[in-house]
């Protein structure tokens, strides 16, 4: 396979990566080829990051991904399953509850959605909310009180089958977004 070298889709610089782990990326890379790392599936990869290397989970994590990305074993966003992620996200001028209440309700939804249909999957108001949606993705929304008359509003979009994918849940979920804040716009 040649030298390894620092990949080409880092996640995080090499000072970063040496300061937290003792180690730059082409030597973790080394390391992982070393172990044939690449016959491995993820959760077996970041385990040998945290018995052999002593490596906390998230840095365990990090260095997995980067080296699945730079074998060619995954693609950026792609999860261990094979699926895709995205998210978006907006803040919105009202207090938290409301705009819970607006994400949970369907009758709210029908207002800011679209042809998107949710159906509640669990909530912890008024701090997250899940859902499976009519397109066949799941959606999750965490919300974050920015004073007493904003909330963030982060939503997670999981079971996407492509970076194609990615990029139109991206938009249709910043359209949908924007229509909320519209929606709640004094």
């Amino acid at each position: 396979m040649g030298a390894p070298t620092a990949p080409r889709r880092q996640t995080m610089s090499d000072q970063a990566l040496i300061e937290a782990t003792g180690a730059d990326w082409r030597t973790w890379l080394g390391l992982l080829d070393e172990r044939d790392a690449a016959k491995l599936d993820h959760a077996a990869i970041a385990r040998l990051l945290v018995a052999e290397f002593e490596l906390d989970g998230w840095w365990a994590q990090s260095i997995t991904i980067g080296y699945e990305q730079e074998r060619g074993l995954r693609e950026p966003g792609q999860r261990p399953d094979g699926t895709f992620s995205a998210s978006a996200s907006k803040t919105v001028p009202v207090a938290i509850g409301a705009a819970f209440e607006q994400l949970a309700d369907p009758e709210e939804q029908a207002g800011w959605l679209g042809d998107l249909e949710l159906t509640q999957r669990s909530a912890a108001p008024p701090k997250s909310i899940r859902f499976d949606a009519s397109d066949g993705t799941r959606v999750q929304a965490n919300l974050v009180a920015k004073g007493e008359a904003k909330t963030a509003v982060q939503v997670q979009v999981e079971r996407l089958g492509s970076p194609e994918e990615v990029t139109a849940a991206k938009a249709a979920w910043k359209a949908r977004l924007d229509r909320l804040a519209e929606r709640l716009a004094p």
